[in-house]
């Protein structure tokens, strides 16, 4: 079993700035990637930034130049800063993995998400 902990939601005013991370934990042989989700009020779940165990990275058109994500590969955990925040950035963000167990499959986990409100 893995577990995904998330931090570092939470209410800042437009402009500002927060920075959430995610940690992973449990059975895991080799972790291929990890990423940021966001979901708002009425809208599908949608991929925000994500990175692959070498480095490489890929966001969403809306965040590119203001978030950036990476990653502590001896610590299984994520991060992703998260600057010049809008209100249309407000949603649950959801931390996501895909990774090689012990056992030889490849699995995809969750967190149980953050939110993030962008308000003044």
């Amino acid at each position: 079993q893995v577990q995904l902990v998330e931090s570092g939601g939470g209410l800042v005013q437009p402009g500002g700035s927060l920075r959430l991370s995610c940690a992973a934990s449990g059975s895991i042989f080799s972790i291929y990637a990890m990423g940021w989700y966001r979901q708002a009020p009425g809208n599908q779940r949608e991929l925000v930034a994500g990175i692959t165990s070498g480095g490489r990275t890929n966001y969403a058109d809306s965040v590119k130049g203001r978030f950036t994500i990476s990653r502590d590969n001896a610590k299984n955990t994520v991060y992703l800063q998260m600057n010049s925040l809008k209100p249309e950035d407000t949603a649950v963000y959801y931390c996501h993995t895909k990774l090689l167990g012990h056992d030889g499959y490849e699995y995809d986990y969750w967190g149980q998400g953050t939110q993030v409100t962008v308000s003044s």
